[in-house]
């Protein structure tokens, strides 16, 4: 059985286990300031920068705009300007990561 050692509130993992956990970390980095849509449960949708996330699932945006389910598809409305916005992982259904975001990180 693979001991795990706790360090400054790290996991340290073992053999295979930790080829996963690091890949799945450098994921997580490359999306760093990448612009986000999260639709939450409530129907909302927040866009903003991704800043950083927890063991919870919740997640943190930055310049964030909140944007209200609408009834009717042709009237959006304007978006509520939240800037630092902490959304709890029990309330988010799906996240996106903007095209327009990744594609100028890995410079097309």
């Amino acid at each position: 059985m693979a001991a795990v050692k706790e360090e400054n509130g790290t996991a340290a993992r073992s053999g295979g286990e930790e080829s996963t956990y690091t890949l799945a970390c450098q994921k997580l980095e490359n999306l760093l300031n990448k612009s986000m849509r999260i639709r939450m449960t409530d129907g909302r949708t927040l866009v903003g920068l991704f800043l950083c996330t927890d063991r919870d699932c919740n997640v943190i945006l930055g310049s964030a705009q909140e944007f209200l389910k609408s009834t009717d598809l042709f009237s959006q409305g304007e978006p509520r300007v939240l800037g630092l916005a902490m959304i709890p992982g029990h309330h988010v259904v799906s996240i996106e990561v903007e095209a327009d975001s990744l594609a100028g990180s890995q410079g097309f």
